[in-house]
C-alpha cells in the first residue's frame, strides 16, 4: 500500500479507510493533500478486496476548509489555471465505489464540500457543518452552493452561504445533510461498520445503484427513470443477478462474485 505525506491509509476488512492527516492545520485541504486523497481512493477503487471507502479526519476536525494560504494572493488567472477545485469533481466522477465521510468536529468550507461529495455522511455528535467563505469575501467554489442546496433546501443553504450559519450534527441529519449521528467515541467505528455492510453486497449492483442515485441530481425525472431502467436491465447480464435470485428462491445466503 502506498505511503503518503498528508493522509494515512489502511484497509479494514473490505473497507478502505483514508484519514486526512494535517493536524496542525486542522486538516486544511491543500493541493498535495487532495491529490494524495484521490490517488488513494483510486487505488482502493481498483482493489477487488475493497467494496466501500471511508474518509475521515480527527475528532477535532474532519477538515476546517481549504488551505487559505494557498489562495490568498491568487489572481483570477491563477485560479483558472489551478486544478485544485477540480479534485472535488473528480471525487464524484472518477470513483465508482461508495464513499462514506466520517465527520468528527469542524467540517467547514472545502471540508464540508468534501463531505458532501461523498455518498453518505456519518457524523460525531460534536460535528459542525458550515460554509464560512463569506467571511473571506468569497463564496463556496467546490460545489458547496449546489450540493448544499440540494441537501438542505434553499432557505437553510442561503443562511449558511450568506450568513455563516453552522449546522450541528443533529441538524445535519434533520435537514438531510447527514445519515447518522453517533458519540465521538464510536462514530468512526460505526462509519466503518456501515461501509462493511455495503462492501459485502453485490459489487456491480452497488456500483450501478450509486450511479443511478447520482443521476437524480443531474437529469429530469423522465431522463433519470430511463437511466435507472437501463442500469436495472444491465444487471440481468451479471452472474450476481442469477445468484441473488436463485439464493432468494432457495432461501440461502447469496455468494457474490462481482461478475
Amino acid at each position: 500500500m502506498t505511503t503518503y505525506d498528508n493522509i494515512l491509509v489502511r484497509q479494514e476488512g473490505h473497507v478502505g479507510v483514508v484519514q486526512l492527516n494535517r493536524p496542525k492545520a486542522l486538516n486544511a485541504l491543500s493541493s498535495p493533500l487532495m491529490k494524495e486523497l484521490l490517488s488513494a481512493l483510486r487505488e482502493f477503487d481498483t482493489n477487488s478486496e475493497v467494496g466501500c471507502m471511508v474518509i475521515t479526519g480527527s475528532d477535532k476536525a474532519f477538515a476546517a476548509g481549504a488551505d487559505i494560504k494557498q489562495m490568498a494572493e491568487a489572481s483570477v488567472v491563477d485560479m483558472l489555471n489551478n486544478p485544485f477545485l477540480e479534485y472535488w469533481d473528480e471525487l464524484t466522477t472518477a470513483i465508482k465505489k461508495p464513499i462514506i465521510a466520517a465527520v468528527g468536529g469542524w467540517c467547514l468550507g472545502g471540508g464540508c464540500e468534501l463531505a458532501m461529495a461523498c455518498d453518505m455522511i456519518v457524523a460525531s455528535e460534536k460535528a459542525k457543518f458550515g460554509q464560512p467563505e463569506i467571511n473571506l469575501g468569497i463564496i463556496p467554489g467546490a460545489g458547496g452552493t449546489q450540493r448544499l442546496t440540494r441537501a438542505v433546501g434553499k432557505a437553510i443553504a442561503m443562511e449558511m452561504v450568506l450568513n455563516n450559519r453552522t449546522l450541528s450534527a443533529q441538524e445535519a441529519v434533520q435537514y438531510g445533510l447527514a445519515n447518522r449521528v453517533y458519540p465521538v467515541e464510536t462514530y468512526l467505528e460505526e462509519a466503518i461498520k456501515l461501509a462493511e455492510e455495503i462492501a459485502v453486497r453485490a459489487p456491480v449492483a452497488v456500483r450501478l445503484g450509486k450511479e443511478a442515485v447520482n443521476q437524480a441530481f443531474e437529469t429530469s425525472l423522465t431522463e433519470g427513470v430511463y437511466v435507472e431502467r437501463r442500469l436495472f436491465d444491465m444487471l440481468f447480464a451479471t452472474q450476481d443477478q442469477k445468484e441473488g435470485m436463485a439464493a432468494f428462491v432457495a432461501k440461502r445466503p447469496a455468494e457474490w462474485q462481482g461478475k
